[in-house]
């Protein structure tokens, strides 16, 4: 059986290994000059490819549930064991991140060129699919140079719109509509926060461990914790990203408060910074948190709070104090959105996984396709967790079940 793949990302080449090892010929469409380009500039460019702890509780979309029959049938081990297999080492981190061995996303997308082309897998790339048409019992791809490629099975693997400078884009959600498919609303996931820039600017490229809680008025919407990093127009780092989902979809009103002493409470922190008066006294009130956290943050938590950075901590009073306990406690910044999918890394929304057979990745609607990866509407929290979706369900859709 001849099987055609339209997309060269992280789902579509596990699609095309799976099928050739299941004794199809494979034929795999990418539109740009290379393969896995989106995948080599994940995780800072180090390729966070899985994690540990993948598990239905950190996926969202309309039915998390979807995922579940893909992660069992490819779970993380197997995963690994697979990637072993074609030469990968790979290193467990914090949180049960998992990264290459040689900390180069290159080395997860050479690996896995080389094992495509070890299969027989027929590469098409440089060449955009302008449409997937279903004739008879088979397929037909016509690509934007004019060539036209039939086939008996075909799996949509073209990701989202996410990382538009990296190759996302519709191309996916159009050729599925084609056929009859339908999608959901799209926002942008593990982007970054957006916020009021005042204080983010004076911070750029700070790194903090905090705990995070998105609020609106008195509600929390959603919190995390963990690293964040602040840029010149808000908050990114894996803290972020984890939240940014819940902005794109929660509207205006809302507020992120960064509490960036999350292992001591409030008591705690007013208690250190009084005794640190004491013992210092001429010590200036932008100094005071320096030593629990970085310099430029400590400074700009007492302005924060209303402080001059250059008054005596003598001269600060118990309501000063208690306002820079408050500051590092709860830096509130206004949110404004997230910088959106040119950057950002996942898309949230996409095709209605109630078309497809999760036991298999089969449409209900169209015999012989299949899709898989970001084009539907899955995605997962920061840390590995959406590779897994990708590597499980193209996987699962390249065995043509």
């Amino acid at each position: 059986m001849r099987v055609l793949i339209i997309g060269a990302g992280a789902s579509g080449m596990f699609a095309a290994l799976a099928a050739a090892r299941s004794g199809h010929e494979a034929v795999l469409f990418e539109r740009q000059a290379r393969v896995g380009r989106k995948l080599a500039a994940t995780g800072n460019g180090r390729c966070n490819i899985t994690n540990t702890g993948a598990a239905v509780n950190h996926y969202h979309g309309e039915n998390p549930e979807f995922v579940r029959p893909a992660l069992e049938a490819l779970p993380v081990a197997d995963t690994l064991a697979i990637f072993r297999g074609i030469g990968l080492l790979t290193r467990e981190e914090y949180g049960g991140r998992v990264y290459p061995l040689s900390n180069s996303a290159n080395s997860v997308t050479d690996t896995l060129r080389f094992a495509l082309e070890a299969e027989g897998v027929r590469l098409v790339s440089g060449d955009r699919v302008r449409a997937l048409t279903r004739g008879g019992d088979g397929f037909a791809v016509s690509t934007e140079s004019g060539a036209r490629v039939t086939g008996d099975a075909a799996i949509v693997a073209c990701g989202g719109l996410a990382g538009e400078k990296l190759g996302g884009g519709k191309d996916g959600y159009e050729l599925l509509k084609s056929l009859g498919h339908t999608r959901t609303a799209l926002y942008p996931a593990l982007a970054q926060i957006t916020t009021a820039p005042e204080f983010p600017r004076a911070l750029k490229g700070v790194k903090a461990d905090c705990a995070m809680r998105l609020t609106r008025g008195r509600d929390l919407l959603a919190e995390s914790s963990g690293e964040a990093l602040f840029a010149e127009t808000g908050v990114s780092g894996p803290a972020a990203f984890d939240l940014a989902r819940t902005v794109s979809t929660s509207g205006e009103g809302l507020t992120l408060a960064l509490d960036l002493l999350r292992d001591y409470s409030f008591g705690e922190a007013l208690a250190d910074l009084r005794a640190r008066t004491e013992a210092a006294p001429e010590l200036p009130a932008g100094g005071l948190g320096i030593g629990a956290l970085p310099n430029r943050l400590a400074r700009m938590l007492a302005k924060y709070a209303g402080i001059k950075q250059d008054a005596p901590a003598a001269s600060l009073d118990a309501r000063a104090l208690k306002s820079l306990a408050n500051a590092a406690k709860a830096f509130a910044l206004p949110v404004r959105g997230t910088e959106g999918f040119a950057t950002a890394q996942v898309t949230a929304g996409g095709i209605k996984t109630s078309e497809f057979d999760a036991a298999t990745m089969r449409s209900r609607l169209v015999p012989g396709l299949y899709a898989c990866g970001e084009v539907l509407d899955i995605d997962g929290d920061c840390g590995g967790y959406n590779l897994q979706w990708a590597w499980s369900s193209g996987h699962l859709a390249g065995r043509l079940l």
